[in-house]
């Protein structure tokens, strides 16, 4: 596994020590003001750290002039970004000096005559480096040539090994890779120095990392108006790409391919530039050997008619003389360059494969077989032995066509796409798994297509997507990973994330991925705000799991259950705002426009585009009920959002980093799937006269639903009191018991309020309680009526799990009583993944599944429940999407020792819009049912158990005839130790109430 080392010695970190032996060692990329003291530091290693700038001064760059011209144009940034920190540009060197007391000396072993010679004298420790893949090593050596006195050495096993070394140094010095895609500012200071330590970084995870630029109109526009006004996406832009790409320690690119951006081999000096920033190009599952069929196809066709003259048609069966020419004459074009060459075929433009003379699936594989074989023909005569990675993806149509016989030649790489919606769809057998090609992955961060498209932001949770790529890596997926990330900005923390796992898979486990967020905060920000960034980033994830931003539509979430579910997700995203607002309120003027594009942008937005739908639900269901000028004001809140999240847009495009991002950013851009746009409303005339009305929580009119409270939820229930007309209106209410508590007891509205009403539990006799509040006005009264249920404080302390109340028990999984391994599996908790806190998954993701014996084979969840009903219930497990195409997705549920039910879940991608798999993605969850019988009221065990590995359980909801249906889980139910003051968090209050 790749780590680092200092000393060249191997180390065993516990998480805490971690980022402090790091920064000693000078191995973390620098969080500012984290770094100890450069005296600290020198007594630490024993060692004077080596100075970079110092008094006015900068140390010169040396990289051979025969060494790969990607490591000497990596040195040059290197010299850029000593300047950027110290103020003092270096001077860049290809021949040593004759004299001088400190040099940084950068090469390639095997390229650059200094550094070989070092390292035959022994005095550079390359072991662990030498030979091995993109590794590095910077060690201070004393007098490493004649005439200098002590070298920062720099040595890459290859030259992207040597590059990473050199982009590892800028960051240590406080160099985020971000600092242009993001405006992270760099601070100055005028001592600039690294610590003396030898560090190895040893080879990565995977081998090929990197991205596909995609559904890029956002991008095309912002590169054409402030790059290239005559390109759409060309060198310069591609020239900051590839540039942030090896920052990030990435090494390949699937580039822009949509009919709005230049094609990348339109532009020569593209797979040029590539090849000398040390950039791998391919190109996705519809662009065969680097071939972009959205622009090049028709062009080509005109040119090379058929005999009657009508252009040829993209399908192999038909033409494949023609087609293979037009593969052929790219594989010459671009022999030269290190590429990724895709195999097989699709249609044009992300469509499906057409084949005319092959209509059922065996003649379809004998198809693709043939056009595999035709292409490896023509790598083979036209590029030779450096064809290589070669790959095939199995995605869409074409993975049904694997699974039904293609061939794919062992050497190739198998690249396995997920369901578009980071659930990986089929992961490689113990065959596929042997062959010497390996396998790879094609992941989504973004996505056109259906059933919901999210190109916005990036909503993806950090735990889901470790979940996904442990997975995947534990299945021997390591060859190469591709990210789908859009039009690159807004995915900066996502896509750090992604290729931080893929260059050391084992750095983070699934109790911290919220750490990295840390870390990657202080890069950007300092160490000050670096948790608290984290943690708001963390419920930032945790909102959009339960309903991205990009799927809201009318009428998802519900306004009158618990408390206004929708209503409290909004008081959630509120109060998240708050806390980004102080932060920013603090932060220096130099970090405020990193931190609105990396953080006060994705919140706000968020916020606003479910404000406005929230908004929206109450203006329907206020016209439902009668309301007079509320409905009216709804309708104006919902347009207000609307307004304020197309003014927080312009300022990114027009403000922040003075105006350098103009276009980046657009919701709703024209050819390309929006988000969710302005929602309809609607307005009733005004109506010179008032009356009363009353819809009680529960109800979409009035109040034939209680309101119903626990003493041991302590629930807290509304009731909306609102105005029929738009005169003023004076009402009252009157609560029928001396123990029930309302927020307001009368006044004057022309809208409306919302009237909370709480038990005052030590007042509140034991028992079963009928009660009522009565309110009036405009000379008409309405009565709601109350259930109490108070079991008393002395039953409050005897409980010992969830309790049964309200007609439910709501359980988070996270919150067992115990968790029992069996058979080499067990549950492990997932922190930040699911709608809650954690979610738990079955691990190994490689184990055997389990189909019977489940309480002596399969592990297991318990959890304590305690039911006052007695009867057969149903049972939902909130389990969250993964797929097995070749397997099943099952978990098993039981109630103390009754037989077990397997829960089968969607196990298959089908692409189709409203289904299981559908409904599953766009929830974020799946719900599967089944029923446990109570035969007598008291303590009892629910049990979970494992039936296929790397199933992931969220939350459990037992309804025992009370539950009413929402989107959400109801709140988690009383618990003595996880949940002992169940408290139903605050909504939003309407304006003008």
């Amino acid at each position: 596994m790749p780590h680092h080392e200092p000393n060249g010695q191997p180390t065993s970190w516990t998480r805490k020590s971690f980022l402090r032996g790091m920064a000693a060692a000078g191995a973390a990329p620098l969080l500012p003001g984290l770094l100890p003291a450069a005296t600290a530091r020198a007594a630490d290693s024993g060692r004077p750290d080596f100075l970079l700038v110092g008094e006015g001064a900068a140390v010169d760059v040396f990289v051979d002039a025969v060494d790969d011209p990607a490591v000497i144009r990596a040195a040059g940034d290197l010299r850029e970004d000593i300047e950027r920190v110290g103020g003092v540009r270096p001077g860049l060197l290809h021949e040593l000096p004759t004299k001088t007391d400190r040099l940084v000396l950068v090469g390639t072993i095997g390229s650059s005559p200094v550094i070989d010679r070092l390292v035959a004298a022994g005095r550079l420790d390359v072991s662990g480096v030498r030979g091995r893949w993109e590794a590095s090593v910077t060690q201070v050596v004393e007098r490493p040539v004649p005439g200098v006195r002590r070298a920062l050495v720099i040595a890459g096993s290859d030259r992207r090994g040597a590059v990473y070394g050199v982009y590892d140094t800028s960051e240590r010095i406080g160099v985020s890779p971000w600092y242009w895609w993001a405006d992270v500012p760099v601070e100055h200071r005028d001592t600039v120095a690294v610590p003396a330590d030898t560090v190895k970084r040893r080879e990565p995870s995977v081998r090929y990392r990197g991205i596909f630029i995609n559904d890029e109109q956002n991008l095309t526009t912002w590169s054409h108006r402030t790059q290239e006004t005559d390109k759409n996406i060309g060198p310069e832009t591609y020239k900051r790409v590839f540039e942030l790409l090896l920052r990030l320690k990435a090494n390949y690119l699937w580039p822009a391919m949509h009919p709005y951006s230049d094609f990348f081999n339109k532009h020569r000096e593209n797979p040029e530039l590539a090849d000398r920033y040390g950039i791998v190009v391919g190109s996705s599952h519809p662009e065969a050997l680097l071939r972009n069929g959205v622009h090049e196809w028709e062009p080509w066709a005109a040119e090379h008619p058929n005999a009657d003259g009508t252009p040829p048609v993209y399908d192999y069966t038909v033409n494949p003389a023609v087609i293979s020419d037009y593969w052929r004459a790219r594989a010459r074009q671009n022999a030269a360059y290190e590429s990724s060459w895709t195999l097989g075929m699709r249609g044009l433009h992300d469509s499906a494969l057409e084949t005319k003379y092959a209509t059922t699936i065996p003649e379809k594989v004998v198809v693709m077989n043939d056009i595999i074989a035709d292409q490896r023909r023509t790598l083979t005569e036209e590029v030779g032995p450096a064809a290589e990675p070669q790959i095939f993806i199995p995605y869409k149509e074409v993975l049904d066509l694997y699974n039904a016989g293609v061939q794919v030649p062992e050497d190739v790489t198998l690249i396995w796409p997920d369901d578009n919606h980071g659930n990986m769809r089929q992961l490689p057998n113990d065959a596929e798994r042997a062959r010497p090609g390996g396998n790879g992955i094609y992941y989504h961060l973004s996505y056109w297509g259906r059933p919901k498209s999210y190109l916005w932001l990036d909503t993806t949770q950090l735990a889901k997507v470790w979940q996904e790529l442990r997975r995947v890596y534990e299945h021997g997926v390591d060859r190469m990973w591709i990210f789908n990330v859009g039009d690159l900005k807004s995915i900066e923390t996502g896509l750090s994330f992604s290729m931080d796992m893929a260059w050391d898979v084992d750095r983070w486990d699934a109790d911290d991925v919220e750490d990295f967020l840390a870390e990657w905060a202080g890069r950007q920000f300092g160490r000050l705000h670096r948790r608290e960034i984290a943690a708001i980033r963390t419920e930032y994830y945790r909102l959009a799991a339960e309903l991205r931003p990009e799927f809201i539509a009318r009428g998802i979430l519900s306004v009158i259950h618990h408390g206004d579910e929708a209503g409290r997700r909004l008081g959630a995203y509120d109060r998240l705002l708050d806390r980004v607002r102080a932060v920013g309120a603090e932060l220096p003027e130099a970090y405020r426009d990193a931190f609105y594009e990396l953080v006060e942008y994705p919140v706000h937005g968020a916020y606003l585009m479910n404000l406005k739908y929230y908004w929206a639900d109450r203006n329907g269901l206020a016209l439902t009920q009668g309301r007079g000028a509320g409905t009216n004001r709804f309708a104006d809140l919902a347009e207000a959002a609307h307004t304020q999240e197309a003014a927080l847009t312009k300022r990114y495009n027009t403000e922040v980093a003075g105006g350098k991002w103009d276009g980046i950013v657009n919701p709703y851009p024209s050819q390309i799937p929006k988000a969710p746009g302005r929602p309809s409303v609607a307005r009733v005339a005004r109506r010179e006269t008032s009356g009363l009305g009353v819809a009680a929580e529960g109800n979409e009119t009035g109040a034939a639903r209680p309101l119903s409270f626990s003493s041991y939820t302590r629930d807290r229930r509304f009731v909306d009191v609102f105005n029929t007309g738009f005169l003023a209106l004076d009402w009252t209410a009157e609560p029928g018991a001396s123990w029930l508590r309302l927020s307001s007891a009368g006044g004057s509205l022309t809208e409306q309020t919302r009237v909370w009403v709480e038990v005052d539990w030590a007042r509140a006799p034991e028992g079963t309680l009928d009660t009522t509040v009565t309110f009036a006005g405009a000379g008409q009264s309405a009565e709601v009526p109350v259930r109490v249920v108070n079991d008393g404080e002395r039953a409050l302390r005897r409980a010992r799990g969830f309790v049964e109340a309200n007609g439910f028990v709501s359980i988070d999984a996270a919150h067992f009583a115990q968790r029992v391994a069996r058979g080499g599996a067990r549950w492990r908790v997932v922190r930040g993944l699911g709608r809650r806190t954690g979610a738990m998954e079955a691990v190994p993701s490689t184990a055997a599944a389990v189909t019977q014996d489940f309480a002596d084979r399969a592990p297991e969840l318990r959890y304590r429940v305690r039911f006052a009903s007695t009867g057969t219930f149903p049972v939902t497990v909130f389990r969250l999407p993964s797929l097995d195409e070749r397997g099943h997705r099952r978990v098993a549920v039981a109630l103390d020792d009754q037989p077990a039910t397997v829960l089968t879940g969607q196990s298959v991608a089908t692409g189709n819009r409203g289904d299981a798999w559908a409904r599953q993605v766009e929830d974020g969850v799946e719900k599967l049912t089944a029923t446990v019988t109570v035969t007598e009221a008291g303590d009892h065990m629910l049990r979970i158990f494992m039936v296929d590995a790397a199933i992931a359980v969220d939350q459990i909801v037992v309804d025992t005839g009370g539950a009413p249906v929402s989107y959400l889980a109801p709140p988690e139910s009383y618990h003595p130790v996880f949940n002992p003051e169940p408290a139903y968090e605050p909504g939003l209050d309407v304006p003008g109430q």
